[in-house]
């Protein structure tokens, strides 16, 4: 049951196409995927013992709901075997009343279109082929993967993933993204030739995720999405539970090679135009209900929200990405220039309204490592020292952030925002609310949590168009923005920086 807020007769109450979105996109909160069709179905049956145009006026509700579930679930709705199944009876249902619906002939059609694109997943039918191998964002490093259009994940579609031995050694397994741990140590089994033993044994494998900078993190049997929550430099380890405490990092990623790299040889307009373009198609590869599922924990959990796990390893690692450059440059002229090159990605960032490339570059530069390089920083312009100040003005957090809102509110789409100040604004409705009040749904916070998604469909609604020219140097840079190296050992970067500037404050 649902409750409605009282509110003054002068306010007008959401229309009803709004209360059916608020609904599709939150009802995760408070009802399951499988039961809220379930729901649905019984609703359309009862309805169809009434005779007259009661019946037939809720009927043609349920067709509504339906098809606005549709429209807005679509691809999600592979990983549903049991709603798969509901809404096919619910649609041969709805198909078999054809004719009372004269006046909604468009309506009718365009259900039997999106269940025909809608991938539903039914058990009792053949299995589909298999899907094509999709890469992760660090596997392999390979050029020809990183320059491909991203495309969305979900937890069904395989991968291939490293995982290593405490000697450094490792094996290649195909697994599934939402594969538990427990299934990935038995592909590591498999491919090492290991005897099965019972989990309690000794010498049985353990999986853990070890940091460059050495923490390590024992993994659960029973946890799964693993692959996507991964720190930027992290990998999997398998090892027997004696073998734990000698895990180290791999040794490339704690070697440092200062000396000029790709940042001192391209533009700054390119590198700002490829982030932004390669940002528009993680960010588009986003599902609006991950946000919900993210924030929320819902029914899907971690299994549908790989996308924006991945964005947001990304922000985090062009974060890193501008530390690492700044600290490897050895030459003082240079590391300035470097600085004056970042400040002009952010600005040009920002003039292509991604503003999760312009938060990112800021908090790279703003890095303590970076800021404490007082000499460094003295030997940049003025007129860049002063345009740096309005954008750590801009991304200061302080009155919740009123100056980037400011700014967000005035662009129109196609835009990129920051998106971990999405997730911590639908944080702080979650927790600042309770989803039931009186045993009732709270359909105020529903419909809060629902305008901050539809928040994110209006920054999509629109393409994004960048004039990038397609040349053997464009793909150069492509490829150099699509896979960082990085450093994301804050220790590390720390070391680098007192060995540039010993005694800056």
């Amino acid at each position: 049951t649902i409750r409605r807020p009282c509110k003054p007769p002068s306010q007008e109450s959401p229309s009803i196409n709004i209360l059916l979105d608020d609904i599709v996109l939150t009802h995760s909160l408070f009802l399951p995927t499988e039961k809220f069709l379930q729901e649905l179905h019984q609703y359309f049956v009862w309805a169809g013992g009434m005779e007259g145009p009661e019946g037939l006026g809720r009927k043609q509700a349920c067709l509504a709901m339906l098809l606005h579930f549709l429209d807005t679930y679509q691809g999600l709705l592979q990983e549903e075997e049991g709603a798969g199944c509901i809404i096919k009876d619910l649609y041969l249902l709805i198909m078999k009343d054809e004719s009372l619906y004269q006046d909604l002939r468009e309506d009718t059609l365009r259900l039997h279109q999106l269940v025909e694109t809608v991938e539903l997943k039914i058990p009792e039918e053949s299995q589909p082929p298999s899907k094509q191998v999709k890469p992760l964002f660090r596997h392999f490093r390979r050029i020809d993967s990183c320059l491909q259009t991203r495309v969305a994940f979900r937890g069904s579609d395989e991968i291939f993933c490293r995982v290593y031995m405490p000697d450094h050694s490792y094996v290649t397994i195909r697994s599934r993204l939402s594969a538990s741990v427990q299934d990935i140590l038995g592909s590591v089994t498999e491919k090492l030739q290991y005897s099965e033993e019972p989990a309690g044994r000794e010498d049985s494998l353990i999986l853990v995720a070890v940091a460059s900078s050495g923490e390590k993190v024992l993994l659960q049997p029973h946890e799964d999405c693993v692959f996507t929550t991964l720190g930027i430099n992290s990998h999997l380890f398998a090892c027997t539970r004696d073998g734990y405490e000698a895990l180290v990092p791999l040794p490339e990623e704690i070697q440092v090679s200062p000396g000029d790299t790709e940042i001192h040889r391209v533009e700054p307009e390119d590198v700002a135009n490829h982030l932004t373009a390669f940002h528009w198609e993680l960010f588009r590869c986003v599902h609006e209900l991950e946000f919900v599922d993210y924030v929320f924990h819902g029914e899907r959990g971690r299994r549908e929200t790989a996308n924006l796990e991945l964005l947001l390893q990304r922000c985090s690692e062009v974060t890193h990405w501008v530390a690492t450059e700044v600290l490897l440059c050895e030459a003082p002229g240079k590391r300035a220039q470097l600085l004056k090159k970042f400040i002009k990605i952010a600005a040009i960032c920002k003039q292509n309204q991604d503003l999760l490339s312009f938060y990112a570059v800021v908090m790279g530069l703003d890095n303590a490592a970076v800021s404490r390089l007082r000499l460094t920083w003295e030997k940049l312009p003025g007129k860049f020292k002063n345009l740096f100040r309005k954008f750590e003005n801009l991304t200061d957090p302080c009155r919740n952030h009123k100056s980037y809102r400011e700014v967000i509110s005035k662009m129109k789409p196609p835009v990129i925002p920051f998106v971990p100040l999405v997730l911590k604004d639908l944080t702080f409705l979650h927790e600042g609310s309770k989803t039931f009040v009186d045993g009732l749904v709270n359909i105020e916070k529903l419909h809060s949590v629902a305008e901050k998604v539809r928040t994110i469909r209006r920054y999509r609604s629109r393409p994004l168009c960048l004039d990038m020219e397609a040349s053997p140097h464009h793909l150069q840079t492509k490829a150099y923005v699509r896979q960082f190296q990085v450093i994301d050992n804050q220790n590390l970067l720390f070391e680098l920086s007192y060995k540039l500037e010993a005694n800056s404050q």
